[in-house]
């Protein structure tokens, strides 16, 4: 049970560590005034959430670290919650990540990009967008009135003649000089005022023009100037919604229930509705508190920083907040709790918004819950599977031997809780004692941290379901988890090798001779091939990678002065084997704690030119 002496407590800015008696942190807060906000805790007992109970009870000790600053604390906060994932901090689970759409100006012929990360680079970020495909949609619009390039200019200059885009009129084709540079910004600028919604300036531009073209008996140039405008026209008709202002707008709709709190956020760009998206809370916390968190935690990814932020109520650190995000944006972010005016309508929107985010979710936990009951029935396990791991192994020829795990927890996969594992002990092909080793790190680390799966599914049939059972009795936690063993299905084919029937997905079990056969193309079934397809996608792709970083490292073996030591250095310098080979000689001299005779001999093996001269320093 957490106990200090409150008066020993700073009255400052800083940060607050809560752990156990093992040291483990359970959660970090940050305030204004230390000592203000530890008092709260010592009388939250009575405001009747369970979950600061819980937190309290685990609690042992509180460590506090002073700031000179609460923006400063707020930093730190972030810092730490990154470092240590408190289990009783804000976990954002939505592992969907935003996409934009990403112009460089400062490049000759800018084109647009679709990204999923937004970098302080000084290019121009639009979005985010619900989905790819209304990404697509968007470009597709851009691209019939501004014909911008749609590939890189290297890739597209070494073709004899302008790409398929070109002869369909969505392409100017810079590439091969079929438009000047003013030209070309031009139709940049156009497609920047159409994304932020100032279509009647595109469409007042385009029609002078089109008049201009006519005028001078250019009726081709003219021709296609109106389909321009009737193109914006379309798209406007179908884009036609209620306008706020013209700032971008995030606006946060908070809805709780219970223990729980289910948050909206809708994006308005230029003042249209954009997207949605909700989170679904513990509440931990005081209302503002968790407020504060979450923005912290949501805006900390690689998200775009709208001109506002709509909040239903004030926040204790808003000015530190306000700072931050400023700072990640570029220019100046207000974060606002308004109580009269337009934006409190949008408000009670995202408010409306979240409650139904609410209701769809439970009519989805529900399903859930019944899912893994079926599960749990036709595969006679002693629990509700809330927590189930796979894993498999990945191997070619004994080398690069690697493990994964992969979790789904309450019906959904936990992709942060995804793990690789590079086999330490064993060496050449031993699929049993490789699956040993992983299983054996997992469950020990699971010991220590008092944090065990539910259900165990391995890849494998009889064989590999022994070696966990084995490995369980060991640790003492038989009949603590239970496991199961999924084997491919069998194939019967024709002598021309055709397949003439494809049997069921076996699942074996702990003591039982015979498989369960589960019903084809029910749920459960789906959810264990999903999650043993996952595990084996998520090996392959980490054995892929360590390959890749082998051959690299190969192709310098033969390379006299270049010892393991010396590789690993010029990959971290230049990235790839691709970026060393092409090289010049004088950004081999000048790599660091590289002898000038060392790079001759870089040179010459990539540019094969034994015995001729190294160029000159």
């Amino acid at each position: 049970m957490l106990s200090f002496d409150l008066y020993r407590q700073p009255s400052a800015p800083g940060v607050y560590l809560m752990k156990d008696t093992a040291g483990t942190v359970l959660y970090v807060g940050k305030a204004k005034d230390l000592r203000k906000r530890l008092r709260s805790y010592l009388q939250a007992g009575g405001d009747g959430r369970a979950q600061i109970r819980f937190l309290l009870e685990r609690a042992d000790r509180v460590e506090t670290i002073v700031t000179d600053t609460e923006k400063e604390a707020l930093l730190l906060e972030n810092t730490l919650i990154k470092e240590h994932r408190p289990r009783y901090n804000i976990e954002l689970r939505d592992d969907k990540t935003f996409i934009s759409l990403r112009l460089d100006l400062n490049e000759e012929f800018p084109a647009f990009e679709m990204v999923r990360r937004v970098r302080a680079d000084g290019a121009r970020y639009f979005g985010p967008f619900t989905s790819a495909s209304a990404v697509r949609d968007t470009l597709k619009e851009i691209h019939r009135v501004f014909p911008l390039r749609r590939y890189p200019m290297a890739r597209c200059r070494r073709r004899s003649r302008p790409c398929l885009f070109h002869q369909v009129g969505q392409c100017s084709a810079p590439c091969h000089g079929l438009i000047s540079r003013a030209g070309y910004r031009a139709l940049v600028d156009g497609a920047i005022a159409l994304l932020e919604g100032r279509e009647a300036e595109v469409v007042g531009l385009l029609r002078r023009r089109m008049a201009e073209e006519s005028a001078a008996l250019h009726y081709e140039a003219a021709a296609r100037l109106r389909d321009q405008v009737r193109a914006i026209e379309q798209t406007v008709e179908r884009q036609k919604a209620i306008r706020y202002g013209a700032a971008d707008q995030d606006v946060i709709g908070l809805h709780r229930v219970g223990g729980e709190v289910e948050i909206a956020v809708l994006f308005f760009r230029q003042g249209r509705l954009a997207g949605r998206r909700s989170y679904n809370l513990d509440w931990l916390v005081e209302e503002d508190r968790l407020l504060e968190e979450f923005l912290l935690r949501y805006y900390g990814r690689d998200v775009p920083v709208p001109d506002e932020v709509l909040l239903p109520l004030p926040i204790e650190g808003a000015a530190a907040l306000t700072d931050w995000l400023s700072e990640r944006r570029g220019r100046r972010v207000r974060l606002l709790a308004p109580r009269r005016g337009e934006r409190v309508e949008l408000l009670a929107l995202a408010a409306r918004n979240a409650e139904e985010s609410w209701r769809e979710r439970g009519s989805r936990s529900e399903a859930r819950e019944e899912l893994l009951e079926d599960l749990r029935r036709r595969l006679h396990l002693s629990r509700l599977p809330r927590r189930m791991e796979c894993f498999d192994i990945s191997t070619l020829q004994g080398r690069s031997t690697v493990g994964s795990m992969t979790v789904i927890v309450n019906g959904e996969p936990a992709t942060a809780e995804y793990r690789h594992f590079r086999l330490r002990t064993i060496a050449g092909t031993d699929d049993y004692a490789a699956l040993r080793e992983v299983l054996g790190r997992r469950l020990k680390r699971g010991v220590a941290e008092q944090s065990l799966p539910d259900f165990i599914l391995i890849d494998g049939g009889r064989g590999q379901l022994g070696v966990l059972g084995a490995l369980l009795e060991e640790l003492g936690l038989a009949g603590a988890i239970d496991a199961a063993g999924i084997a491919k299905s069998r194939v019967r084919a024709n002598v021309r090798g055709k397949v003439v029937e494809r049997s069921e997905e076996r699942f074996f079990l702990p003591g039982r001779s015979n498989p369960v056969l589960l019903p084809h193309g029910s749920p459960a079934l789906f959810l264990l091939e999903r999650l043993r397809d996952e595990a084996h996608r998520f090996a392959v792709a980490y054995h892929r990678k360590l390959r890749g970083r082998d051959q690299e490292a190969s192709a310098l073996t033969a390379i006299p002065g270049v010892g393991p030591q010396r590789r690993k250095a010029l990959l971290r310098h230049f990235g790839s084997i691709g970026r060393l080979r092409a090289a010049t000689f004088e950004e081999l001299r000048a790599t660091p704690g590289l002898p000038e005779v060392v790079a001759q001999q870089l040179y010459r093996h990539f540019h094969d030119t034994a015995g001729a001269d190294v160029p000159k320093a």
